[in-house]
């Protein structure tokens, strides 16, 4: 692990949930440098890590679109053009795989309405041992800087910064504890995972099987499909995640392309 380590040094921790809500951009000092793209929660990212779950690829010519997704939403990761080596690597991952990212954040203008994305620079598939330790530490930085942003929003501290996203945004005591709550979300989400009683796994592998044979059809039905629908039912991303990894493994269903399951 000490390549990536080494990587992500200086690089961004911010969740899904807050990475997709950027509208804000801000030029770099030095013109050579990408632009900083700023989310509601304070984050200033121009390098991120990220870690979660690789649960879609779909090819467009010679680009790669990856929906890299953790406990608060998922980010949009786009590999191409001279990218090749990064491109070839997620596209031979299996889908779905835990996935460590670092990478450049994007914000961009797309039909009229702004979008985000992620160029990655480099890609390590892991554990969930180190996505959760990736998630803990993620929630202690996105509350620190929500905790700064209190402060520049009751005026105790005049941190540029932090003023300048609470200008942009509009921010107001409950939005951020809004996002707060998404982050003491998100912890909750792995603690469930870890007291969970193995003994569940089967009624739930059950349950996400009759799901994936609801939402078949021709081509099957979309991993990330499958997730959101078992999520609204109360089940959490992991435990999804596991289930279909059991169903894939006993020949219950099978992957016909990337990203997608279906029954056999």
């Amino acid at each position: 692990m000490q390549v990536l380590i080494t990587i992500m040094e200086g690089a961004a921790r911010v969740f899904a949930g807050d990475f997709s809500g950027s509208t804000f951009s801000v030029p770099a000092d030095d013109a050579g440098s990408p632009a900083w793209v700023v989310t509601p929660g304070g984050a200033w990212c121009r390098s991120v890590y990220l870690c979660g779950a690789l649960t879609e690829v779909i090819e467009t010519a010679d680009v790669l679109h990856c929906r890299l997704a953790d406990p608060t939403g998922a980010f949009d990761v786009v590999s191409g053009g001279r990218r090749a080596a990064i491109t070839e690597q997620l596209h031979a991952i299996p889908v779905p795989s835990f996935i460590a990212v670092t990478g450049t954040a994007q914000l961009y203008q797309r039909n009229a309405r702004v979008a985000v994305s992620v160029r990655p620079g480099y890609v390590q598939v892991i554990d969930r041992a180190v996505r959760d330790r990736w998630i803990t530490g993620t929630a202690d930085v996105t509350i620190a800087r929500l905790e700064q942003l209190l402060a520049a929003l009751e005026g105790n501290t005049s941190d540029s910064r932090a003023c300048s996203v609470i200008r942009h945004y509009g921010l107001t005591r409950d939005r951020l504890r809004e996002m707060a709550a998404m982050a003491e979300g998100a912890l909750a989400s792995i603690r469930t995972v870890s007291t969970a009683p193995p003994a569940t796994q089967a009624d739930i592998s059950a349950i996400i099987l009759d799901i994936i044979r609801a939402k078949s059809g021709p081509r099957g039905v979309a991993v990330q499909d499958v997730i959101e629908e078992a999520v609204g039912g109360g089940y959490t991303q992991d435990a999804v995640l596991a289930a279909i990894g059991t169903l894939v493994t006993n020949d219950d269903c099978y992957q016909p392309q990337k990203g997608y399951v279906k029954p056999l």
